[in-house]
């Protein structure tokens, strides 16, 4: 009963940013879209070739709670959140997900960050909570996003344990509060700023476990610019937190 009149009574909107996701979305949008009639989804395409972009319109021709952005050209996943982040806004969505396009985050899992959000500002999916829950990582990789988070903690004294993870829901309030236009990174760094920001403002933010599968499908789009990245990110907001520009 109460995850139903959590759902009754907010509109929720899940953005997926996409480049070359044809293998998964065509069973990812109805997957999405069964957990909940109050739930639309916004794809966020940054023109890829495999025709993700056209899949997506003639989905959302028969389907109105389908939407689609649809950009010029490989901008970064940091970019197209931000584009998401303001369409949600505008048309005044209650609860904003972060979502992978690839099932790398279980669609069942949804459910219970709209439970969560309802004592939360920021809810976090954890894979770094109650053990270590990644499947079918390499153990470089794997070593690389936990101490990545490790390190996090330690530069910047948030208190949490997966900073770097991209399964996320957002309060509108929390989006509202932080300036858009100023977040400029992508990757790992974006998702360790936003949260960040966040934290700094105030609001409270909950971790809650999920599994973690690497895709089956599709390429992954880490590289080491990323990684170089989030490595000075850390530093940056740490500074700009002493000096109050945040």
């Amino acid at each position: 009963m109460l995850y139903a009149n959590i759902m009754n009574n907010f509109k929720s909107l899940v953005i997926i940013p996409t480049y070359n996701e044809m293998d998964n979305l065509p069973k990812l949008i109805p997957d999405v879209l069964s957990k909940d009639d109050s739930i639309d989804i916004l794809i966020v395409d940054d023109n890829s070739p495999d025709g993700t972009a056209k899949f997506v319109e003639d989905l959302a021709s028969q389907n109105n709670r389908i939407h689609i952005l649809k950009r010029e050209k490989k901008m970064g996943l940091g970019t197209a959140y931000i584009a998401g982040f303001k369409y949600a806004l505008q048309n005044n969505y209650d609860y904003i997900f972060e979502m992978d396009a690839d099932f790398s985050h279980d669609p069942n899992e949804i459910k219970n960050f709209l439970i969560a959000i309802k004592e939360n500002d920021l809810v976090l999916g954890s894979r770094y909570i109650h053990g270590v829950r990644v499947l079918n990582w390499p153990m470089r990789r794997l070593l690389l996003s936990f101490f990545a988070s490790v390190y996090t903690r330690l530069i910047t004294g948030m208190p949490v344990r997966d900073a770097t993870g991209g399964f996320k829901c957002f309060r509108k309030q929390v989006l509202e509060a932080i300036n858009l236009d100023r977040v400029k990174s992508n990757g790992y760094s974006f998702q360790i700023e936003m949260t960040f920001k966040a934290y700094a403002k105030g609001f409270k933010i909950k971790e809650i476990p999920i599994v973690f599968i690497d895709r089956v499908k599709g390429k992954s789009k880490m590289s080491k610019k990323i990684v170089r990245e989030a490595v000075v990110m850390v530093w940056k907001l740490r500074i700009q937190s002493i000096f109050k520009r945040l």
